[in-house]
């Protein structure tokens, strides 16, 4: 039989499917009072008097268990925790705890949800993930069963949903107390509980049955239950060791292999990703005898920060101050205007996604140089900038280049809004790591030295629901736009901060925003280089002779800036061809080299990147490191 509780006007009804109809049971009784010898008899009776028949489509099911009692979520499929190790980038070899006993953790009742109910993404989570599970449900108590007997307690299985922020479970796993709130955001059962004698059974007494899982109609994964390692005899069993089980506990399965996103995840091709569930996603898990969970991802609201607390093992850290001087305008966060009818909005310091963004207006029209790193920094902005944007609405946006504190907000502008991008630009960003990923750099334990590093650069932005907003049309070398009859100038420099660089010149002001080809009072990274190509763009940049140049993070500056960044860039050349010459490797050539007037330029330690980045020129024989190495690099120099 399969039983299922459901909204009426009397509360919740529980009634038994026949066909597309449901035989409802007297109003008032709960699915978990039937639970026990007498489930079947009170079926038989409700298909045979029924106190109401109504269309199975014309309901609202709820979890056929809307409050359990308790719910344990079990692994009982070790090949999905074998390719979570994996998705983290491990070995995929478990300890030998994980054969000699079942594992199991403690899920919320409180946050059980019905099979067509939208699902919220957890607060703060930019990973959110799915797991298609069975569930089992105790149907007469027990104490110290042994596996046979514990089969013959379960009343029947259910779809199961184990909706799972894989972020936050991460860091939380770094605590070494079980699961939190990575796992507290909800759990789908139903759409309905199925008596076992309806269901094919492998030779232990539990179902043998096809399941899959889809997100959008597109095929995530496909199993069978009877692949279980520990089976739910066992773990019921274990469970049962001096507990007394209630009528209504639910035994989850664990994820079936492959029926989730984190096993399809690899750091090394994250290329080949889907990405994590986003506001929209419809999720569509099914299993044979089962039914169907089919439900809509809604996104979460912003979390409410709690400040951390002092670790008073840390090593003290002075105050993070810029100390370029700022003779435009102040170098405080806000929109400053720099020009007739031009403002910079600056977000300061201007260390690893502290960027500045502007904004151009013409009449009736205005176009915007670059967004911040995450939607609230760039809701702030736009917030900000609104007073001048009702006045003169937005109808163009220019990507300097592909980094995301230039390019993660765009998402909140108009969709009239033109979005403009170099060639160059417009690839990056669809072979770059998506936006959500970032967030790798603020929860992942990559060891005593990389992880902090990495959390006090990254840790004052939320990842969550990005979704990455392309450009409408490209450009090569040179573009000119009319803004409401104002002449700008996009030009490409590039390849030397990244693949490409569009400067925005903005002619009858004297302004030019030079995005992430000048950094002021902090140091430069060349991911891309050349490096010669990027001090001959310095020397471009000067050519245009702009009185005020906004750069990509930093103070308001003048050419002085450009030259300081060009000098910075030709002192890393020679410094770092001289090492070469003497057979240093890379760490000993960036270790040892005298910054001088720049050591006190912040982020200083971007100089292991840059020597990096000049050696591969020298030489392109040299040993190619991945991000997470030179960050590890720029760490240990930090702290040295």
């Amino acid at each position: 039989m399969r039983f299922v509780t459901y909204a009426s006007a009397d509360g919740d009804r529980v009634g038994v499917v026949n066909g597309d109809q449901v035989h409802a049971l007297p109003a008032g009784t709960g699915l978990i009072e039937l639970l026990g010898p007498s489930l079947r008899q009170a079926g038989e009776r409700a298909l045979a008097e029924p106190a109401q028949v109504t269309p199975l489509a014309d309901l609202t099911l709820k979890a056929p268990i809307p409050r359990p009692p308790s719910i344990r979520d079990c692994l009982c499929f070790l090949d999905h925790m074998r390719g979570c190790l994996r998705a983290a980038g491990g070995t995929a070899t478990l300890e030998p705890t994980w054969y000699q006993i079942p594992a199991f953790y403690f899920a919320n009742p409180a946050t059980v949800i019905g099979p067509r109910d939208e699902v919220t993404v957890s607060p703060g989570s930019a990973w959110f993930d799915f797991e298609l599970e069975i569930g089992a449900v105790i149907g007469v108590p027990g104490r110290d069963l042994t596996p046979e007997q514990a089969v013959e307690h379960i009343a029947g299985y259910t779809l199961f949903c184990d909706w799972s922020a894989r972020d936050l479970q991460a860091l939380e796993a770094q605590l070494k107390i079980g699961q939190a709130k990575g796992k507290d955001g909800a759990t789908t059962l139903g759409p309905w509980l199925v008596t076992p004698d309806e269901l094919p059974c492998g030779p232990g007494g539990w179902p043998a049955i096809e399941v899959r899982a889809e997100v959008n109609g597109e095929l995530v994964g496909a199993g069978r239950t009877d692949a279980m390692d520990w089976t739910f005899g066992e773990v019921v069993a274990y469970a049962s060791r001096g507990v007394e089980l209630q009528p209504g506990d639910v035994f989850g399965s664990g994820t079936v292999p492959g029926c989730c996103l984190i096993e399809h995840l690899s750091f090394a091709d994250l290329a080949a990703f889907r990405g994590w569930l986003k506001d929209g996603d419809v999720v569509t898990l099914r299993a044979e005898g089962l039914g169907e969970i089919r439900q809509t991802v809604r996104a979460g609201t912003a979390p409410h920060p709690l400040p951390a607390r002092p670790d008073p093992a840390a090593a003290p850290r002075g105050p993070r101050v810029n100390r370029a001087p700022s003779p435009r305008v102040p170098y405080t966060k806000g929109a400053h205007q720099v020009g007739d009818g031009v403002w910079a909005w600056l977000l300061p310091d201007g260390g690893y996604g502290m960027s500045n963004a502007g904004l151009v207006t013409g009449d009736g029209a205005s176009l915007l140089v670059d967004t911040l790193y995450d939607l609230r920094h760039t809701a702030e902005m736009l917030d900000g900038l609104r007073q001048v944007t009702d006045r003169h609405p937005l109808t163009h946006h220019v990507l300097t280049h592909a980094n995301g504190d230039h390019t993660h907000g765009g998402q909140l502008l108009p969709g009239s809004v033109r979005v403009i991008a170099a060639g160059g630009t417009a690839h990056e960003m669809r072979t770059e790591m998506a936006p959500e990923m970032t967030a790798a750099l603020q929860i992942m334990d990559l060891g005593p030295v990389l992880t902090p590093y990495l959390r006090e650069r990254f840790g004052a932005f939320d990842f969550g629901g990005i979704r990455l907003r392309g450009p409408d049309q490209t450009y090569e070398r040179r573009l000119t736009l009319d803004v409401g009859g104002r002449e700008v100038r996009l030009l490409d420099l590039g390849p030397a901060h990244t693949g490409a660089d569009t400067v925005v010149h903005v002619p009858d002001a004297g302004v030019l925003f030079a995005g992430d080809l000048l950094f002021v009072g902090c140091t430069p990274i060349v991911w891309g280089g050349p490096i010669a190509n990027w001090i001959a763009a310095c020397d471009t940049m000067l050519a245009l002779d702009a009185p005020t140049v906004v750069p990509g993070h930093g103070p308001v500056t003048d050419a002085a800036g450009i030259r300081a960044v060009r000098d910075y860039l030709g002192h890393v050349v020679a410094h770092a061809d001289a090492a070469h010459a003497k057979g240093l490797d890379v760490r000993e050539a960036a270790f040892g080299i005298d910054l001088g007037e720049y050591a006190a330029w912040l982020d200083a330690e971007r100089i292991v990147v840059n020597v990096y980045q000049r050696y591969r020129e020298l030489d392109p024989g040299q040993p190619v490191l991945d991000r997470v190495a030179l960050f590890a690099l720029m760490a240990e120099w930090a702290r040295a």
